[in-house]
């Protein structure tokens, strides 16, 4: 049996010790809440198509399962395989601005310096959106991000939410004149998916999530400009 604290209610969010008991020969019950008197958490019995969908949804029992009671450890490789697809498009907008569309030269292309710049831009620029959103919630509530390992889940949760950027890849692949609109929309699924997963992990409500969003976002633009001057005065 797990220590207290261990597990959290995908309703409530209140610390359980346990998810199930095993009464051995197949029998399994899922605990109760001690507080909120319902299922502890209903989607270890669920499809794990079903709890994508949820996760896609936004719905915040999906979110606190995947957070808090499974054991998922993706965040680094994902976090690098949404970098790659964000500097995947801008290199490919950069190469379609310069009207060089041979595809004999896609190969060659992906190893000059332009897709690497693009990756460390985009990194650079996640990387100044992730430091507005700590800054603001530490700076609002201190006590919420006191301790090491909440600064970890914080960030786990965070770069797990951005699971929304794989999109780009085929947004991009299946050109249309509805592109930008598509890219669009990502982008604001993306934004809503980091706000549900900082309202879920340190359990908020919804504005002060949104108000970190914004002083991130504050934050990227500024080294986006930042990058630009640079640029053009190089």
């Amino acid at each position: 049996m797990a220590a207290l604290g261990a597990y959290r209610c995908i309703e409530c969010s209140r610390e359980a010790a346990e998810l199930y008991r095993d009464y051995q020969r197949g029998v399994l019950r899922i605990s109760i809440c001690k507080s909120c008197q319902k299922p502890v958490d209903k989607y270890i019995e669920y499809d794990p198509v079903i709890i994508l969908i949820n996760a896609v949804l936004c719905k915040a029992q999906a979110y606190r399962h995947i957070l808090f009671n499974t054991k998922i450890n993706i965040h680094g490789k994902l976090c690098i395989f949404c970098l790659l697809c964000e500097a995947y498009l801008r290199w490919l907008q950069l190469q379609d601005s310069s009207q060089n569309t041979d595809p004999d030269d896609l190969i060659r292309y992906a190893k000059e310096w332009d897709f690497y710049r693009m990756f460390g831009i985009a990194s650079l620029e996640q990387t100044s959106f992730l430091v507005g959103i700590f800054i603001t919630l530490w700076w609002m509530r201190p006590e919420m991000l006191k301790t090491k390992s909440d600064l970890i889940l914080l960030l786990k949760a965070l770069l797990l939410s951005s699971y929304g950027k794989l999109l780009l890849i085929p947004a991009v692949i299946w050109e249309h004149d509805y592109t930008p609109l598509c890219l669009a929309f990502i982008k604001v699924f993306v934004l809503i998916s980091n706000s549900q997963a900082i309202r879920v992990t340190l359990n908020l409500n919804r504005i002060l999530p949104w108000l970190a969003i914004f002083f991130g976002l504050i934050l990227e633009n500024g080294v986006v400009c930042l990058v630009q001057k640079l640029r053009w005065d190089v």
